[in-house]
């Protein structure tokens, strides 16, 4: 499962816990894969040391960690010792435990994360230990630090490398969580993964040897430091999830997870198929704000939606009283806001699939996001102005986003589509006008039936 439901103690009630941290990014948008990405990546994350929390004795820290694309070159080297092939890129996915200490449950756990990766039809490779260096984290950290691993799965011959082969993961694990109360999946992916663990942000760097490795490359890393403002820290609620870092917090979040909940009996997928019964529910009610909204964002990556598309879904901008918009966004936003309600609050989001970065700014707009691009076509996302350096004469531009803007940057094609671009590519890419005209109001209905209008739906 993704971690246990805290107990109401005293005055304190789990329901209304918040934060407020920092988030950062770096992406190579020709998709070149350098060790230069990691270190400036975790730069980053260690300049916003004032952005995360710690405890009264200043050893143990609320959370921190990065997401990376999964680099071949350093896994192809630190798998051949463990006696088993990877294979080539991407025709393998890589998933990132945090399992028990206690040597009999961890090993329960091993044993039956295997048998559902061979039940689904995927091969199961091997075991990796993470090396990592405990002595250098804090006694509350040491406490309460889980056994972590990776196992290494292969893709079968018949999926296609990508979103389909991610997808097969998906299911897996969640028929792992539902099996498993003592272990948390932090990733698992062909494509992504994510280091984290609940320590200071001078320590994520020296905790993880594998961030260290000059041979781990990237053209995607994304950071976050983690600010428990109201919140128990632990392991498990260090960002990244498994497609977003979020600073902020969902003020609808409650009425967001019993709409997702009320609605699964009648969702279905041709992507998932035969499939949906194995991954509902779809959110897991345990989780925080930002959990339960990556929850969302990723059965619907799943379930074929493009994932800035499924960000936009779910974080609208303000579009209903305003007139300068389009009637082709006004269409998309409108059609969608009939099927999903908005998951609102301050809140600024970076967001990758591994083959692209997106963020995205709420309505509200109080959760800042900087942007620089330089001139080899590299951008530099963070909560903050300052967090990197870089020569002023390599910086093509600086701005930041604006309440409701959303933007990508995409590997495969090396474009950079800004708010504008971006949200009338997808209102442009479906005949929403037309299947708006089917939309029925209340209001409208024959006076004989007006009294429909009254009720509470």
């Amino acid at each position: 499962m993704f971690m246990r439901q805290q107990e109401k103690k005293a005055l304190y009630d789990p329901s209304f816990e918040h934060d407020a941290c920092g988030i950062g990014a770096v992406v190579s948008i020709k998709g070149i894969r350098t060790n230069k990405t990691v270190q400036d990546a975790l730069t980053i994350v260690e300049t916003l040391e004032h952005r995360a929390g710690k405890d009264a004795e200043g050893k143990t820290g609320d959370g921190v960690g990065i997401m990376l694309q999964i680099s071949h070159k350093f896994f192809q080297k630190v798998t051949r010792p463990l006696g088993f092939d990877i294979g080539e890129e991407r025709e393998y996915g890589i998933a990132m435990f945090f399992f028990p200490q206690d040597e009999l449950r961890r090993n329960q756990a091993k044993k039956m994360f295997e048998i559902i990766a061979s039940k689904e039809g995927i091969p199961f490779l091997g075991w990796r230990d993470v090396p990592i260096r405990k002595d250098i984290i804090g006694q509350k950290a040491l406490d309460k630090m889980p056994f972590i691993a990776q196992g290494f799965v292969k893709k079968p011959f018949d999926v296609e490398k990508g979103l389909d082969f991610d997808r097969r993961l998906y299911i897996v694990r969640r028929i792992f969580e539902q099996s498993n109360e003592d272990t948390y999946v932090c990733s698992f992916s062909s494509r992504t993964i994510v280091y984290k663990g609940m320590f200071l942000v001078s320590e994520l760097r020296g905790f993880y040897d594998d961030l260290r490795d000059p041979d781990y490359e990237s053209a995607i890393a994304l950071v976050h430091s983690r600010f428990s403002t109201n919140t128990t820290p632990s392991w498990y609620r260090a960002h990244p999830y498994r497609l977003i870092v979020h600073n902020g917090e969902i003020n609808t979040i409650h009425g967001n997870a019993d709409m997702m909940l009320a609605r699964e009996e009648t969702m279905s997928s041709k992507a998932l198929k035969d499939d949906m019964g194995k991954v509902v529910p779809v959110i897991n009610a345990t989780g925080s704000d930002s959990a339960e909204l990556d929850n969302t964002l990723e059965f619907l990556m799943m379930s074929g939606v493009p994932l800035p598309k499924a960000v936009m879904i779910t974080i609208p901008e303000p579009w209903q009283n305003d007139t300068s918009m389009s009637q082709n966004k006004r269409d998309f936003y409108q059609y969608y806001a009939t099927m999903l309600e908005p998951w609102d609050g301050p809140a600024s989001i970076v967001f990758t699939d591994g083959d692209m970065l997106g963020a995205v700014l709420d309505r509200n707009g109080l959760r800042p996001l900087r942007c620089a691009l330089t001139d080899d076509r590299r951008l530099i996302l963070s909560s903050e102005a300052g967090v990197l350096f870089e020569e002023n004469a390599h910086i093509l531009r600086r701005w930041k986003l604006k309440s409701g803007d959303v933007l990508e940057a995409n590997l495969s094609t090396g474009e950079l589509l800004e708010s504008e671009a971006l949200k009338t590519r997808y209102a442009q890419a479906r005949p929403y006008a037309d299947w708006m005209r089917h939309l029925i109001h209340l209001h409208d209905l024959p006076s004989n039936l007006q009294w429909l209008s009254s009720l509470s739906l």
